[in-house]
């Protein structure tokens, strides 16, 4: 006779996989830990005093920290209707981090008194203005990733600013950051466990509400649900919960992701099960992540701390819910109709060019000093010009080479918030810088920089290829960037956290500063626009069809895959070399190509020429304005330009 499984054991059995995997690994935790010698008089207290005040409140905070993010993730996930929503991918890790930033930096002795509170106003500050721009949308579910990663964006750029400013108050959030759950008493048990109890409560107590929201908005309202006060409080539960994590042990990240759709593929489908088992997958991973960086010893988890290890989850896990987000179409187009087409943009092009040379003389002879403005002439501007120079040079050379990037972005891939920033091609190079660092401790600019291309190109390439799966489909796309972002800057955390020189060679890196930027940095920034964009006028033809789709392309002729690929490599270096100049977060790359489409260029290759100056123009203002803002101190150019192209985005994104 041939047996059969039950349905509900057949959904139980992951769980128990999980439960047994955590069992075993405990033991092994317990038997392999590190013990004094017994000839010792002390050992034995000693080690009992390891065992009950460091390992067993560990592993119960491990247990409560990642129920408490399951539960959250769970929450998200059913109020939103989003497969893909937790605090990792709304923002909410961010802003929890960035107000914890603020507060270690302005005031330390509060930030001890009151953590909770800080994390959780950032956290719900975050998610607030993710749902304010989505909401338009009916919170569609690419609309709210897209706009969790532009809050991300802003709140890092924000965060790393304030780090580098008050670095002797503010470098250890980004070491707290990396999540790690090292416990020398049961105070954070006693202090998080109450919590989770209280919020899975109240999350028991709102099964109904849930099941309700699972229908659309306007079946809810007519069964008689408060809708808008409904989805407010379980948000408010959601944050809440992922804060009170956040404040106590770092940033955990993507577990809130992991555990309910580990859930969901185990076979859980009602809203009152998965309260359940969302919650304790959440606890397995966590524990069993936790228990195996402890088993790989001291050297494994000071290079990757469990929330490091567990974010690693998080790219893989978004690129494979990829196929179950449906939405609608999100990215703001525009018809050739409604852009206006310039008559002469041959002449148009020269008053660009000749308006990016009015900048440069205004930004090489105009600055503030303790007396007022001056305007540098004679002597004072050649004694001034070995200063101002170079980093001038490297900001226009990185931004036109991030314009031409995003402009081979957004024509190969038809999609107009494509560009090395949104599509992780910029997370990409900085997980290569890392690993050149790990591997090489401190190598030569000619090593680092062949990493970020390496690392680049893989990630241009893996986001092609899993787009073209789905026909490149604008909302898969940038999902998939998203995704390889996530896993990229997951690379770039667990250096971070280290908080040696390394670490802040990252964070420098991460700042876009152009401080330091010197007569190589500019030769390296001429030479590398001139012998990259060369070759692209010659490839106008490739530009203008590939935008049309594969077939038509193949049906003219045009080899789809090779041209693909030369386009790849090219904006794969430029995306590497000026992301090492002027860092990741800058936006130029989507700026740039937008401001030439608005101004009526229509043809790529007067697009791409105003691409160009539009993007130098933009970073070498935004340089200026680094310098002179808040004077004497200097914001980081990458990080300024971040904070101008983050609510551009943003503006871009809140279009019909």
């Amino acid at each position: 006779m041939v047996s059969r499984v039950r349905p509900a054991q057949s959904a139980n059995m992951p769980g128990m996989i999980l439960a047994m995997l955590c069992v075993a690994a405990f033991a092994l935790l317990i038997v392999t830990r590190p013990q004094l010698p017994h000839g010792d008089a002390n050992a034995a207290v000693l080690n009992d005093a390891l065992l009950w005040n460091g390992i067993m409140p560990r592993a119960a905070l491990a247990l409560i920290a990642g129920a408490a993010l399951g539960l959250s993730g769970a929450l998200l996930q059913r109020v939103l209707r989003n497969p893909i929503a937790d605090a990792s991918t709304l923002g909410i890790a961010s802003g929890a981090e960035l107000a914890m930033a603020a507060a270690m930096s302005f005031s330390p002795l509060l930030v001890g008194l009151s953590r909770e509170m800080a994390a959780f106003g950032g956290g719900l500050a975050a998610v607030a203005i993710v749902l304010a721009l989505s909401w338009r949308r009916g919170l569609d579910p690419v609309t709210v990733a897209l706009s969790g990663m532009i809050v991300s964006l802003i709140a890092s750029a924000l965060s790393v600013t304030l780090i580098l400013s008050r670095g002797e108050y503010a470098m250890s959030i980004y070491m707290w950051g990396a999540g790690s759950l090292s416990q020398q008493d049961w105070n954070g048990v006693l202090s998080l466990g109450p919590r989770l109890i209280l919020g899975f409560a109240a999350a028991l107590l709102l099964v109904r509400p849930l099941r309700i929201l699972a229908l659309d908005d306007s079946g809810a309202r007519s069964l008689g649900l408060a809708l808008h006060s409904t989805r407010l409080a379980i948000v408010a539960l959601a944050v809440w919960l992922a804060a009170s994590v956040t404040s106590e042990v770092g940033i955990i990240g993507f577990l809130g992701l992991a555990a309910p759709a580990m859930a969901r593929l185990a076979g859980t489908r009602s809203s009152g099960r998965l309260m359940v088992a969302a919650p304790l997958t959440g606890a397995g991973l966590l524990f069993l992540t936790d228990c195996l960086t402890q088993i790989l010893g001291p050297s494994f988890t000071d290079l990757a701390p469990t929330g490091a290890a567990t974010a690693l989850l998080g790219g893989p896990l978004l690129l494979f819910l990829l196929p179950r987000v449906h939405s609608v179409s999100t990215v703001a187009t525009q018809s050739v109709a409604t852009l206006k087409r310039l008559t002469k943009p041959l002449q148009a092009i020269a008053l660009l060019f000749v308006a990016l040379a009015l900048l440069f003389t205004v930004v090489l002879t105009l600055g503030p000093a303790e007396d007022g403005w001056h305007v540098a002439t004679g002597a004072l501007l050649s004694d001034l010009l070995p200063f101002r120079l170079p980093r001038t040079i490297v900001a226009a050379g990185a931004g036109a080479m991030l314009a031409a990037a995003g402009f081979i972005m957004q024509r190969m891939t038809a999609n107009p918030i494509a560009s090395p920033e949104v599509l992780g091609v910029s997370g990409g190079a900085g997980a290569g810088l890392t690993i050149a660092l790990f591997l090489f401790g401190f190598p030569s600019p000619v090593i680092m920089l062949l990493a970020m291309a390496l690392g680049a190109l893989a990630a241009f390439l893996a986001m092609i290829a899993i787009s073209a799966r789905a026909q490149f489909s604008p909302e898969r796309m940038l999902l998939a960037g998203v995704g390889i972002g996530a896993f990229a800057m997951a690379i770039v955390t667990m250096v971070l956290a280290q908080g040696d020189m390394r670490g802040y060679i990252l964070l420098t890196w991460l700042s876009g500063s152009t401080n330091r930027a010197g007569t190589f940095e500019a030769w390296m920034a001429v030479i590398s626009l001139v012998v990259l964009t060369a070759p692209l006028p010659f490839l106008s033809r490739w530009l203008t069809i590939l935008p049309l789709g594969a077939g038509l392309g193949r049906a003219v002729g045009l080899p789809v895959g090779a041209s693909r690929l030369v386009l790849a490599i090219l904006a794969a270096l430029m995306t590497a070399i000026a992301s090492f100049l002027v860092g990741p977060l800058s936006l130029t790359g989507l700026i740039a190509p937008h401001l030439a489409r608005l101004a009526g260029f229509r043809a790529p290759g007067h697009q791409l020429a105003a691409s160009l100056i539009f993007g130098a123009g933009v970073l070498t203002a935004a340089d200026w304005l680094s310098r002179v803002v808040i004077y004497p101190y200097q914001v980081p150019v990458g990080l300024f330009a971040a904070l101008i192209g983050g609510p551009y985005l943003v503006w871009l994104l809140s279009r019909k």
